[in-house]
């Protein structure tokens, strides 16, 4: 969302808009906005010529950032843990919560070495008709 909203300078966009270009629903990408403007992304303006924009210019914002901002303390992985009291499960949760601290490390370092900025195309910023193809 933030890529769209980079791509489209001064135009603010309707979660509507942004939704249909992504193919989610309005509502999740609400949710996922809300997280963005309490990062300090993104901005919002209600009305008729309301809608959401950038907050900040794209090259400041890192994709680590970003992804700290909508992923919190949720788990990579996914891994679920074992049952209570399975003595062999605990040992196995021990390591592999040691490898989801890893792979969680090691995408933050990489997303931090890019910004919004560099998930634009070369060139000029699209215009608004870009959302009704």
């Amino acid at each position: 969302m933030l890529s769209l909203l980079a791509s489209i300078p001064g135009d603010p966009l309707s979660s509507e808009q942004m939704a249909a270009s992504v193919g989610s629903s309005p509502v999740y990408l609400r949710r996922v906005l809300g997280l963005l403007r309490r990062a300090g992304f993104v901005q919002s303006k209600p009305g008729v010529y309301g809608g959401w924009s950038l907050a900040r210019p794209s090259h400041e914002v890192s994709l680590g950032d970003v992804w700290r901002a909508v992923q919190g303390d949720e788990p990579v992985l996914g891994i679920h843990g074992p049952p209570p009291n399975c003595p062999v499960g605990g040992s196995v949760s021990v390591r592999l919560a040691q490898v989801e601290q890893r792979v969680a490390r090691a995408i933050e370092a990489s997303l931090d070495e890019l910004t919004v900025a560099d998930t634009l195309p070369d060139g000029a910023p699209f215009t608004a008709d870009i959302l009704s193809r």
